[in-house]
């Protein structure tokens, strides 16, 4: 059996990174603390469910990049849109299913994308954050619906 290779560390930092808006404005919305954003206009709740959107978006070009890489077939485009697609749909949906979809989006794709590193188009590694990634990303979506 192959030894599993590690993540390099700019991939997990930036992806925890990646976290601490899901976190952060989540935390608020729960709270009911708009942390001085309603001076602006905006809601913790509304960045969150924009930023799950754009998020969403970046997990679809995930394949359409190593489906590039690699030569694969046309159908890992065509799945590579979903996200967007779907990601933009929740961003007209009334709220709490905006939170709900776009939360069940991300904790989907991380199950979906893991047929990347088995069919060696990503490293095993990503698979493995992607998941966790993932899971965190999408129940911080969930709470704050």
């Amino acid at each position: 059996m192959a030894r599993l290779k590690p993540a390099p560390i700019g991939a997990v930092v930036l992806g925890v990174a990646g976290l601490i808006p899901f976190l952060g404005f989540a935390a608020l919305a729960v709270a009911g603390n708009d942390g001085g954003l309603g001076t602006l206009g905006l809601s913790p709740r509304t960045i969150l469910s924009a930023y799950g959107a754009v998020i969403a978006s970046f997990l679809g070009g995930i394949r359409w990049g190593a489906a590039a890489a690699r030569d694969a077939g046309s159908g890992d485009y065509l799945l590579a849109i979903v996200p967007s697609l779907i990601a933009w749909a929740a961003l007209a949906a009334p709220a709490p299913w905006d939170l709900r979809i776009l939360g069940v989006l991300v904790l989907a794709w991380g199950l979906i994308d893991q047929d990347l590193p088995r069919r060696g188009l990503v490293p095993r590694w990503l698979g493995r954050l992607r998941l966790v990634l993932s899971g965190v990303a999408g129940a911080a979506l969930l709470v704050a619906a």
